[in-house]
C-alpha cells in the first residue's frame, strides 16, 4: 500500500482477539500501521507485562507497527463541579479511572508508547461541562503539564476532539491549541465527532485548525437523524454527509504525513469485523478518489 500517510484501524474495531484484528488489517486490509485502544477485552493500559509481550509477538508476526496508544487520559469528570451529563455510568472501552489516577494513566500510556515503539499518545480535556470557561485556564495548564511529561519521553500527546468532552469542534481545538503552545501537544482531528457535535468539519472546522499541529485523525461519518446537523449516528466511511474526499485531499496538499486511523463505530453489519470491513471499502475508495492511495 503506497500512500503519504499512515493507513491503519483501530485494533479493536475489528475485534477483542488481537492476533485476528491483526491477521485482517495486515492481510486482508494491507495495512502496515495499527492503533492499539484495547484486547482481549481489556483496555490498553490495564495491559500487564505478559500480555504486553504477547501484543508484541503478534505484531511482529503480522509486521504492523503502531501509531500511537489510544489512552483514555483525561477522559474523567473535572473535580469540584457538578457532574458532566456526558460522565457514562460504566466503563468505557474498558476504562474505568478516577481524576485521582491519572498521573499513573499517564505514566503508564508512556511507558506503552515505548513499549510499543511509537511516539504519540491519545489523550482528551475532561467530560463536558455546561460552562467551561471558568475552568479552561486550569484545564489547559493539566494538558500543558501532561505534554512537558510526556516531551521529556520524546513522546507526543495528540487531543482529540469528542464530542461529549470540552474539546468537540476544529473551532474549540484551535483555541486549545492557541492556549497551549507546546510542541507536545498535538491534535487528533476526528472530524466525524466534530460533525456530531455540529460542526461542518471540512472545510469549516478544518480551516481553523494551525495545520502543523495535527499529529493523528481519526476516520468515521456520520448522517444527521434531524436534518440539523446536531443529531447524528454513524455511518459506514462513504456513506455519510462528512466530506471525506476533500479531507484526505486538504491534508496531503497541507503536508501532513502522520496517521488516518479508520475508527469504525457503525455497526450495520453483523458483526464489528464486517461493519469495519465495510468501512474500509469505503476509507479506501475515499483515500483513492484523493489520490492518497
Amino acid at each position: 500500500m503506497k500512500s503519504p500517510f499512515r493507513v491503519a484501524v483501530i485494533n479493536d474495531e475489528i475485534t477483542q482477539d488481537f492476533e485476528r484484528a491483526c491477521e485482517v488489517a495486515s492481510r486482508e486490509f494491507q495495512m502496515e500501521w495499527i492503533e492499539l485502544r484495547g484486547m482481549w477485552n481489556q483496555n490498553i493500559v490495564n495491559l500487564d507485562s505478559r500480555a504486553v509481550g504477547e501484543a508484541r509477538r503478534i505484531l511482529e508476526k503480522y509486521k504492523l507497527r503502531v501509531t500511537d496508544i489510544a489512552s483514555p487520559l483525561f477522559k474523567v469528570d473535572w473535580p469540584g463541579v457538578p457532574k458532566s451529563k456526558f460522565s457514562p455510568k460504566g466503563a468505557q472501552f474498558g476504562a474505568d479511572f478516577s481524576y485521582d489516577q491519572q498521573d499513573e494513566v499517564l505514566a503508564r500510556s508512556l511507558e506503552l508508547a515505548k513499549a510499543f515503539r511509537c511516539d504519540r499518545v491519545r489523550c482528551f480535556d475532561f467530560w463536558r461541562l455546561a460552562d467551561p470557561a471558568p475552568h479552561r485556564g486550569a484545564m489547559n495548564q493539566k494538558l500543558q503539564d501532561a505534554a512537558s511529561k510526556a516531551g521529556n519521553q520524546g513522546i507526543i500527546l495528540v487531543l482529540e476532539n469528542e464530542m461529549s468532552c470540552n474539546t468537540a469542534t476544529g473551532a474549540e481545538a484551535s483555541r486549545v491549541l492557541a492556549a497551549v503552545a507546546s510542541p507536545y501537544l498535538m491534535l487528533n482531528w476526528d472530524p466525524g465527532n466534530a460533525a456530531a457535535a455540529g460542526e461542518r468539519p471540512y472545510p469549516d472546522g478544518y480551516r481553523l485548525l494551525p495545520k502543523n499541529r495535527i499529529g493523528h485523525c481519526h476516520c468515521k461519518d456520520v448522517v444527521s437523524t434531524e436534518g440539523d446537523g446536531k443529531h447524528s449516528e454513524w455511518a459506514a466511511m462513504g456513506r455519510g454527509e462528512i466530506d471525506w474526499v476533500g479531507q484526505f485531499r486538504a491534508l496531503k496538499n497541507d503536508g501532513y504525513r502522520s496517521a488516518v486511523s479508520l475508527e469504525t463505530h457503525w455497526r450495520g453489519a453483523a458483526t464489528p469485523e464486517a461493519s469495519t470491513r465495510q468501512s474500509w471499502a469505503g476509507m479506501k475508495t475515499q483515500l483513492q478518489k484523493a489520490d492518497a492511495l
